[in-house]
């Protein structure tokens, strides 16, 4: 395996198929295969072009595993080693999201009041969009203020799908 690769392998969820991928053993993709996040045969990691290569490494084998006992309603946190990059706001978006309890909704105005940027609201949404660890950052908790479900990388039937698995407690 070439060291500046991405090894990565596509796992199948009730929700539809997730893009898993690993490098320098961490995991650094949990991004839903539907479209809106399609990769070639690269990304931009660490400001390199990293090659993306089919390969299960520990580390994505341990994420399928761990998703797996999620939609099983056995794990309500994830223990993988995650690499995320981006700007420190992003980040800080990013850590509020992981501190939300299982089966717990936010909405954008009060995720940004949790940061203390009660008037960034959509650049907490932009942040919430460029999560690359869905599921793992579960930015599938954050709603309208409305109560009704806003967009999702994975579709409106995904986000609803992971709520309701998250809140019948199975």
């Amino acid at each position: 395996m070439m060291p500046d690769s991405i090894e990565y392998l596509c796992k199948a969820t009730p929700c539809g198929d997730m893009l898993l991928g690993a490098f320098d053993g961490a995991l650094c993709l949990c991004e839903w295969v539907n479209g809106r996040h399609t990769y070639a045969d690269s990304m931009v990691l660490h400001g390199a072009v990293r090659r993306l290569v089919p390969a299960v490494s520990d580390i994505t084998r341990r994420a399928a595993e761990q998703l797996d006992e999620y939609f099983a309603g056995e794990r309500h946190e994830f223990s993988v080693p995650l690499l995320t990059e981006g700007t420190d706001f992003q980040c800080m978006v990013w850590q509020a999201l992981q501190a939300l309890p299982y089966s717990a909704t936010v909405s954008y105005t009060v995720l940004a009041s949790r940061i203390g940027r009660p008037n960034a609201v959509r650049a907490v949404g932009a942040a919430v969009g460029r999560n690359r660890l869905q599921i793992i950052i579960p930015c599938h908790r954050v709603i309208a203020s409305d109560g009704t479900l806003a967009g999702y990388a994975g579709g409106i039937e995904a986000k609803r799908y992971l709520l309701e698995l998250e809140r019948s407690g199975i």
